[in-house]
């Protein structure tokens, strides 16, 4: 999957704004990147889960339809552990049809990785991070 270099940065800056507490929100693809950012709020207010505030989540949703986009990935971040799902990220990945992107900060060193959850079983999704400026 394609990420623009910008969106990746915005994702970092996301992360490190909530920190200690998880970021979290939604990815919009366009011509085939991931191309537009849904910050969302953290009602859990957690270092460890969060949840979407459904009124943001229908926000968004309707943002990106009127852009044309669609919402094809949820990301959030690990403030103090890799990029990699926990095991409440795989029980609570109820749509396999969505990309699931984590941000990590752990030790000061940023990451930011992608993985398909279905059915349990994890498959990491390679980034390939893009510049172009018609996105």
């Amino acid at each position: 999957m394609r990420i623009t270099g910008d969106i990746q940065e915005r994702l970092l800056a996301h992360a490190r704004r909530e920190a200690p507490l998880e970021a979290c929100g939604y990815l919009a693809v366009k011509d085939g990147v991931l191309a537009g950012i849904h910050e969302l709020t953290n009602c859990d207010k957690s270092p460890e889960h969060f949840s979407f505030d459904p009124r943001e989540q229908f926000a968004a949703t309707r943002e990106a339809r009127a852009k044309g986009t669609s919402l094809e990935a949820v990301y959030h971040s690990h403030p103090a552990s890799p990029a990699r799902p926990s095991a409440e990220d795989i029980r609570l990945a109820y749509d396999a049809g969505k990309l699931y992107v984590i941000v990590s900060l752990a030790d000061g060193h940023e990451d930011v990785r992608a993985f398909w959850i279905k059915n349990g079983q994890v498959t990491e999704e390679t980034l390939e991070v893009v510049h172009d400026d018609r996105l």
